[in-house]
């Protein structure tokens, strides 16, 4: 049998917890299953690292960023492989590169294109627990590349693909999937299994256990997983294909929403331009709104951003507003997008009204509405997203739920 692990930068924080994940390890280890643990860097060091970049360079070089930003996971995989050879159980940490993870060129957000496993296999076969740098592999010119977001969860369900692993455990500080954010609703409820394109949606939509690429290659790979806890040993959340279906799964919030607005843009050509402009810089955009065509065959577009990255976007369409040809462009910031999730939602026209009407009961009108197969979101101010997700949470899994 053999079993990929994943730990987070939080369940490796301390020496204590490092010390945690290895007698988590060594369980598995016991009950006879060969190991292969991918490792984020401990606690906030990413963090830290970017920081220090940015105290020596005002544009760090994207290629030396990642040779340093990969540090991070060095650190950890090479304490923890300490501590079970300390345990008396053989252990070898390989970076990215070692373990074979080959990515395209693009630093700091690449993709993993192969996973030659030899290297994995052979120290395996000397029965050695594997313990992989996650978030970091190689590019076809020899250069370090990072993940980006959630990049050791890509690397963990990559890695159960290529090796065609038994099972795949994301250990995390939460205890699974839950049907809100448990920090913000006390009452939500933790799910025991859930469709590989709820937690997608999900996780697109801003919930932060696992991020949506990960979630996607889970998906493509038909990759099963367990999200659990690396504190209280409890069973987590298996994502898998065939979880019953739900009406409502949970309720998502961002709170770092910010909508865009971009006037006087022709039909047809140009409002394709805009699109296609984004893309291409790779700007990820969900709440579109198209008005009514005015005079002239112009009208308005609207559309929503992660509040971080908007200054990039405003910058990126004025620097192109001849080509794009609009008359002006505006932001309204503060927002949030609060989500309702579920693979039967689709069938239930109630979920739409449920919501409307427990925003209305808060005083809250929404901005802006917009529906997937999936999922219903809408835009509301940001001061109101804490208690509209804690009341819709209840609406659809407290006691007195309507669904």
């Amino acid at each position: 049998m053999l079993t990929v692990m994943k730990f987070g930068g939080s369940s490796l924080a301390t020496a204590e917890k490092v010390e945690n994940a290895a007698g988590i390890i060594v369980k598995k280890a016991r009950e006879g299953s060969d190991i292969v643990c991918v490792v984020s860097a401990q606690g906030k060091t990413t963090d830290e690292l970017v920081k220090r970049a940015e105290e020596v360079a005002k544009a760090p070089s994207p290629r030396e960023n990642d040779v340093l930003l990969s540090s991070g996971e060095q650190i950890s995989m090479s304490l923890l492989a300490m501590k079970l050879c300390d345990m008396g159980y053989d252990s070898i940490s390989l970076l990215g590169w070692q373990a074979g993870i080959h990515t395209d060129g693009r630093h700091g957000n690449a993709s993993i294109k192969s996973v030659q496993t030899e290297r994995i296999k052979k120290e395996l076969g000397k029965g050695r627990i594997v313990i992989v740098a996650g978030f970091q592999g190689i590019s076809s010119d020899d250069d370090i590349t990072t993940l980006g977001r959630g990049g050791s969860d890509t690397t963990a369900i990559a890695l159960a693909a290529a090796l065609g692993a038994d099972e795949c455990c994301i250990y995390t500080d939460v205890k699974g999937v839950y049907s809100a954010n448990p920090k913000v609703a006390p009452d939500a409820v933790k799910h025991d299994e859930m469709t590989y394109d709820e937690m997608l949606e999900m996780s697109t939509l801003g919930a932060k256990v696992m991020h949506n690429r990960s979630v996607s290659m889970a998906k493509k790979s038909r990759v099963g997983f367990e999200v659990c806890s690396s504190f209280d040993g409890e069973r987590g959340t298996f994502i898998h294909d065939f979880a019953p279906e739900k009406t409502v799964s949970g309720i998502v919030c961002d709170g770092n929403i910010a909508m865009l607005t971009v006037e006087g843009i022709e039909r047809g050509e140009n409002t394709c331009r805009l699109f296609r402009l984004l893309a291409e810089n790779g700007i990820s955009v969900d709440v579109i709104i198209r008005s009514q065509l005015y005079d002239g065959g112009k009208g308005t577009v609207s559309f929503s951003v992660s509040e971080t990255i908007l200054p990039q976007v405003r910058a990126l369409l004025e620097a192109h507003r001849g080509e794009i040809g609009y008359t002006k462009l505006s932001a309204e910031t503060g927002l949030a997008k609060l989500s309702a999730v579920g693979s039967g939602l689709a069938d239930s026209c109630l979920v739409a009204s449920y919501m409307l009407s427990e925003m209305n009961k808060l005083g809250i009108d929404p901005k802006y509405i917009t529906t997937g197969e999936i999922r219903i979101s809408v835009i509301i101010p940001r001061e109101m997203s804490i208690s509209a997700e804690r009341a819709l949470n209840s609406a659809f899994f407290g006691e007195g739920r309507r669904l």
